[in-house]
């Protein structure tokens, strides 16, 4: 299936790892154009330095997300380079434990704008090429934002207004042909999650534990897995979908109810 997206250009929060870079991957395989921002720096040289040997063009913006001057600059970065903007997918943000019992009003409030602010600041500044490209957002979220997790009070706060601003979005940039959907994962094998399995004593057991629970064919989802959705709501194939909040998870969140 062609999905028309050769040459356009997208930006990839978190785009140089794990779900980011999967997502990165797959824009250059079809032939789009990824500016990766993340300060991972070795691997994001390492990604733009394989899409352009196969013939593609991509920029490593090596950027946290912190502040709104940050989004700006990417954004105008971004355009500086290939003059064109054809989408905004959010996807960075760390799920940091910041609870109820074990966290602070400081605390939360930190963790919901590290993990919620960059994803309005984004799309804000790379609103005026999206009018001009009648261009395409993707969010993504998490299941945590729909099921709870316990201990994470922050992270799922911004996951949650992150599906609430997908919606928001999708009504508010109607009139211009922009379309804005979210992507909900659940277990995911990336290296923010192989870092949390090692703090088991067993991470083995834990896993078999954890993948016992998912429905479709007891396994986690993959990174590509999710990259293939999200590029597939980026592209026009989806030409009459925005709004939607799609599950990418082998059908943990609502076959099986499980946290």
């Amino acid at each position: 299936m062609n999905l028309n997206i050769n040459q356009k250009v997208y930006l990839v929060s978190g785009g140089a790892k794990g779900i980011g870079g999967a997502i990165s991957k797959v824009l250059a395989e079809e032939g789009a154009y990824p500016v990766i921002i993340d300060p991972s720096v070795k691997e994001g040289q390492n990604l733009v330095f394989e899409f352009e040997s196969n013939g593609g063009k991509a920029l490593h913006i090596p950027r946290r997300l912190t502040d709104s001057n940050a989004a700006k600059e990417a954004v105008e970065m971004a355009f500086q380079k290939f003059g064109r903007i054809d989408g905004v997918i959010n996807n960075a943000g760390v799920n940091d434990g910041i609870g109820l019992e074990k966290g602070s009003p400081e605390a939360f409030r930190a963790s919901v704008e590290k993990n919620l602010g960059h994803y309005y600041d984004l799309v804000y500044y790379a609103l005026p090429h999206l009018k001009a490209s009648k261009g395409s957002i993707v969010n993504i979220s998490s299941k945590t934002a729909v099921t709870g997790q316990g201990n994470t009070s922050g992270y799922t706060a911004a996951k949650g207004g992150q599906l609430s601003l997908t919606r928001e979005w999708a009504v508010e940039l109607l009139k211009y042909g922009i379309r804005v959907n979210a992507v909900i994962p659940a277990e995911v094998m990336t290296p923010l999650y192989e870092s949390w399995l090692k703090t088991f004593d067993n991470p083995e057991d834990k896993l078999n534990e954890i993948q016992k629970r998912i429905p479709l064919e007891k396994r986690m989802t993959t990174p590509r897995e999710i990259a293939d959705m999200v590029v597939f709501l980026l592209s026009d194939r989806s030409s009459h979908t925005t709004g939607q909040l799609i599950y990418v998870d082998g059908g943990y969140t609502h076959l099986d109810r499980a946290l």
